[in-house]
């Protein structure tokens, strides 16, 4: 089964010191090295834009770019941004908040039956309301 990595993986991955990393995310990593050797890592446009926002040195942009090409996005049509409005509109009358992109991501595993690899709480809250599954990998809670 593929796996939808969040942006938050993809930044511990790309855009954090790994000398500076926790036991924990250090297994996070490994686990997104494994998931990328066997071509199960998959991304959307939206991700995509999510990490490369916020480099403001256009040598590093340009180089987490060229590392961002070798993934190809899904492709994300009218119909996911329908349904992640659906799903912020049903998370929101429970009381629920969240991101516009957080739900799309949620649109699009269920649509491709793929499981959410993040370390977002939110999207805890979120599986309450939303049939969504999450990546784990073992070691991690």
């Amino acid at each position: 089964m593929n796996v939808l990595v969040d942006t938050s993986l993809w930044s511990l991955a790309l855009r954090r010191n790994k000398d500076n990393l926790s036991p924990e995310e250090l297994i996070l990593l490994d686990a997104l090295k494994k998931l990328i050797v066997e071509t199960r890592a998959v991304i959307i446009g939206p991700i995509r834009q999510e990490i490369l926002s916020g480099i403001p040195n256009p040598a590093q942009f340009k180089k987490l770019k060229e590392l961002l090409r070798a993934f190809e996005d899904l492709p994300v049509s009218y119909i996911e941004y329908e349904r992640a409005s659906e799903f912020y509109n049903l998370c929101r009358s429970n009381g629920i908040q969240g991101s516009h992109i957080d739900f799309l991501i949620c649109a699009v595993a269920e649509k491709y039956n793929l499981q959410i690899f993040t370390t977002d709480k939110d999207f805890r809250f979120y599986s309450k309301h939303i049939d969504i599954s999450f990546y784990s990998p073992p070691g991690i809670d």
